[in-house]
């Protein structure tokens, strides 16, 4: 049984949206890269124009991410214990464009190399990369470029390997005893919302989940320990978010683990015509990260949170597991740049290639190099677009910083 009923916090069901779209605009403004991480529905305005129509090649429909930034990449960890880098984060995953996912990326590198005070031509060089990394990937040639090339990387993969479950009690909850201490990040649930997580992990479907992975007996009881409210994200604040604390086997001899409740909404990612899709958001992310980060979607489970008789909502469940981490590129040396770029957009080739027959993987690989000048060694398609995004982006964090420092200031 949830044991935090009594606890009191600072924050109340009623007030919490407030407080969220606050936190999300300040988030929004401590930096450009971050303001393009926050607000990805800008970047889906400018695949719907006409600009983007001209420029952005059609290409082989399968599943994307939708929203592929550096801060959705990094290690994650399968039921057996494999570590791969794989994308973290499918909540705009649709069937679309393997293009617009490879803009996003380059969108996101270019404003990671300016939040490291990088030349201009570092940027031209990230993009050179990131067509010679994707288009390696996709026709399954081996890339050169490796983890130990960007330090970063190397720094989180080598914490991956290491982690154990303590290290994800106390980054997450702060704690590793079984409880969650209400605060800044976890706030008190309703009654409504207890009930429902309490009936959520009665479900034999969820006890399945959680007993799948390698060290635990498929047999094993699941019992909700600690549940709160969770603060967490920043494009994805505002909705239903839940942490989970609970003990697996009889006194939790098998230990404990956290499990992640996140509210699943409609895509605003374009996807292809015609697209056969889940019509289910969380049954829409979970077939989507199957497709493209197996380990992770192996870990997802969709379901329905009844918050009342009139009020329900799709979400994904996910176990966190301690290897799951995510890059923080916000100081490169231009070598790193460069490198990070290769690698990158090779897990995203890899995860469109798996996709594709060998036919279809050639093709697009030929069309991915239409256009390339004779300078620069990447298409003009995607060097284009990335000169307009970083242009509107950039003019529309300064627009966005102006407002919310007027906002501040008292009249």
């Amino acid at each position: 049984m949830i044991t935090n009923y009594s606890k009191t916090s600072t924050v109340r069901p009623f007030s919490r949206q407030a407080i969220l779209t606050q936190r999300r605009r300040l988030k929004m403004a401590q930096s450009a890269h971050a303001y393009v991480r926050g607000n990805t529905i800008k970047f889906y305005e400018w695949l719907n124009s006409a600009s983007a129509a001209c420029l952005v090649p059609d290409g082989p429909p399968v599943w994307i991410c939708g929203d592929c930034h550096i801060g959705n990449l990094g290690p994650v960890a399968s039921s057996t214990g494999k570590i791969e880098i794989q994308i973290r984060d499918l909540d705009q995953t649709v069937i679309g464009n393997p293009a617009h996912d490879l803009i996003r990326l380059s969108l996101s590198l270019a404003m990671a190399a300016r939040s490291s005070d990088l030349p201009g031509v570092t940027t031209a060089l990230m993009i050179e990369q990131v067509v010679l990394g994707y288009k390696q990937a996709l026709l399954r040639r081996g890339s050169k470029v490796t983890e130990k090339d960007v330090a970063p990387v190397h720094l989180v993969m080598k914490q991956a390997l290491n982690r154990k479950w303590r290290h994800l009690a106390e980054e997450r909850i702060e704690d590793v005893t079984p409880h969650i201490p209400l605060g800044s990040r976890f706030w008190v649930l309703s009654a409504a919302e207890r009930r429902e997580i309490e009936r959520l992990f009665s479900q034999e479907e969820v006890r399945r989940l959680i007993t799948s992975l390698k060290a635990r007996d498929d047999h094993d009881v699941v019992q909700v320990l600690d549940a709160a409210y969770w603060m967490k994200g920043c494009s994805s604040l505002g909705r239903l978010r839940f942490a989970v604390l609970a003990g697996i086997g009889k006194r939790h001899g098998n230990g404990l683990c956290i499990v992640d409740i996140k509210e699943a909404v409609k895509a605003a990612a374009p996807r292809a015509k015609d697209a056969a899709m889940p019509r289910n958001n969380a049954e829409r992310i979970v077939t989507g990260a199957k497709a493209l980060s197996p380990f992770l979607g192996e870990r997802m489970l969709a379901a329905q949170f009844q918050v009342s008789p009139v009020e329900s909502h799709s979400v994904v469940l996910r176990e966190l597991m301690p290897q799951d981490l995510k890059f923080e590129m916000e100081r490169l040396t231009q070598g790193e740049a460069i490198a990070a770029a290769n690698l990158f957009a090779g897990v995203v080739g890899k995860a469109h290639a798996r996709q594709m027959d060998q036919p279809t993987r050639q093709a697009w690989a030929a069309e991915l190099t239409r256009s390339r000048s004779k300078t620069l060694n990447a298409p003009s398609w995607i060097w284009s677009s990335v000169v307009e995004l970083a242009a509107s982006h950039e003019a529309a964090y300064l627009q966005h910083c102006r407002q919310y420092a007027l906002e501040k200031t008292p009249a």
